[in-house]
């Protein structure tokens, strides 16, 4: 419209120097309009000129219209504009107060469930003092009455039997652990419902015996340490419910439920500094040889994973743990927990963040781990964990390219950072397939799972270390949905570095060609 206004513009200019060319002839005319008398002699009258008139006119007023027509669209473009650019702020401020609020609320979880913990912990205690202080005296009661029992048949000549108080307790079966407890049970019966040979077995059970044995009683006498790790330990590779536990092992379901709860604790605070803690600097080095041999990518320290394991619905915050992409996939309504690990070149976790909302992103928790705040305090300076695509792209995070149209080196890159990604989404996927309770909903709580999930991945790296084979028949298939986080570049550095690496690796015969 602007294009055809500008052209009547200047049809105008051109129109109005003709006319003012007319004006002068008219003078010059006028002069010359007198008769033969001297008079002047009036000028006829042209109706072509009248003509001209009154297309100037309507001209003018189309002229006039679209001046107004263009103010009115400008006028309108400028409004949409500044609405946007409102709606705009309006989104962006509305998205800031709903994160914020989000982590607040995590924070808060977390504070509860802490709290509950602590309370759950002291009731425990006080439970156990009580039973210790009614086992003192109806022990001390049992024996003053023996006493008085052996000085009454003193006194009257020995007249009379005496009969012992005891505590009743239920008769159960203990044959089948009776008999997979004997020396000469076969080593595979073995592994298959322990998932480890039995030198791994009692290796443990030693490293636990000063935490977990107990003592016996008057009234009853204790489960011995190999019992005790065997129920925890078959719980967690088969996950059948505690009822079954309970008639495998000849014990009451209460019992098992707590055995198994006392086992995980043991193995998280006597086990897992020990087999389940970030590399020395000797380690490190060895571990970048290895990746490095694997992928041809330097300073590599570990690849990282998140995975979901469900959990029941749980009675409060549910719209935290429930998992949206899951339920899609599935049409099942589904609610997780997640657990993150970054795990070496032999598929052994260094690293493990336990216990977050299924609703949260794969970057929103690696930003509330403690491998986070190790990183931001200058601790993994220079090395690289490699993560997957719902990872965001940091100085001491790589991940592979996800936009569309990639080039060679781009696709040789994820080719051979893909390769590292495998080492942590097998290891995952043995953990799953090797402890059976990870794959289903689990009876625990929901404030004691992080501390069986623990127990589950120092068990896992015990098994690596002693090279226990995981039996075909257990394969897990892992499947974690990634979603790219909204943020997805956040060091500009670490953008050329990875260009850099990726060059390197085209260029220098190091890529593979998969992707051709």
């Amino acid at each position: 419209m602007s294009h055809i206004i500008s052209k009547i513009r200047k049809r105008k200019r051109k129109d109005e120097q003709v006319g003012y060319e007319d004006d002068d002839d008219d003078d010059n005319n006028d002069d010359e309009c007198y008769d033969s008398s001297g008079n002047e002699s009036p000028r006829p009258s042209s109706s072509s000129e009248e003509g001209g008139g009154g297309k100037k006119k309507d001209l003018n007023g189309i002229i006039t219209s679209l001046l107004l027509l263009e103010e009115q669209e400008k006028g309108d473009q400028d409004a949409q504009k500044k609405a946007s650019a409102e709606e705009k702020s309006f989104f962006e401020a509305n998205h800031r107060n709903k994160k914020k609020t989000m982590l607040e609320y995590y924070s808060n979880i977390q504070d509860y469930y802490a709290e509950v913990q602590e309370t759950e912990r002291v009731k425990r205690k006080k439970s156990r003092s009580l039973a210790t202080s009614v086992a003192a005296i109806t022990a001390i009661a049992a024996d003053d009455s023996l006493q008085a029992e052996k000085q009454a048949k003193q006194g009257t000549g020995g007249a009379g039997s005496g009969q012992h108080r005891r505590l009743w307790v239920k008769d159960r079966s203990k044959a089948w652990w009776d008999e997979c407890n004997r020396p000469d049970y076969p080593e595979e019966e073995f592994k298959k419902w322990f998932r480890m040979r039995r030198q791994t077995f009692d290796m443990i059970c030693e490293e636990l015996n000063s935490v977990i044995a107990k003592e016996d009683t008057t009234l009853r006498n204790a489960i011995p340490v190999r019992q005790r790790v065997a129920v925890c330990i078959w719980r967690l590779a088969t996950g059948e419910p505690l009822r079954l536990v309970s008639k495998r092992f000849g014990l009451g379901i209460s019992t098992c439920h707590k055995l198994v709860l006392e086992v995980c604790t043991a193995i998280r605070s006597v086990l897992m500094p020990k087999y389940l803690q970030w590399p020395d600097d000797d380690a490190l080095r060895k571990i970048k040889d290895e990746f490095e041999v694997i992928s041809g990518i330097p300073n590599v320290v570990g690849s990282m994973y998140t995975t979901h394991v469900p959990i029941i619905a749980p009675k409060i915050s549910v719209a935290a743990y429930f998992n949206k992409r899951h339920t899609e996939r599935n049409q099942k309504t589904s609610y997780s927990i997640t657990v993150q690990g970054v795990v070496n070149p032999n598929g052994a976790f260094t690293d493990v963040c336990i216990g977050w909302p299924g609703s949260m992103p794969d970057d929103q928790v690696l930003e509330k781990s403690a491998l986070y705040q190790r990183a931001s305090g200058g601790l993994l300076k220079g090395v690289w964990i490699v993560g997957g695509s719902g990872y965001p792209l940091m100085d001491w995070v790589l991940v592979p390219y996800t936009q569309q149209h990639l080039t060679w080196t781009q696709h040789a890159f994820n080719e051979k950072i893909g390769e590292i990604q495998r080492v942590s989404k097998d290891a995952f996927a043995r953990l799953k397939g090797r402890w059976c309770c990870l794959q289903k909903r689990t009876e625990v709580k929901l404030q004691d799972l992080p501390v069986v999930l623990g127990a589950c991945c120092v068990l896992h790296n015990i098994c690596e270390m002693m090279n226990e084979e995981l039996d075909p028949e257990l394969a897990f298939d892992l499947v974690d949905d990634e979603m790219v986080p909204e943020v997805a570049l956040r060091s500009v550095s670490s953008m050329k570095t990875r260009d850099s690496i990726a060059h390197n690796l085209l260029h220098h015969g190091l890529a593979g060609t998969a992707f051709l």
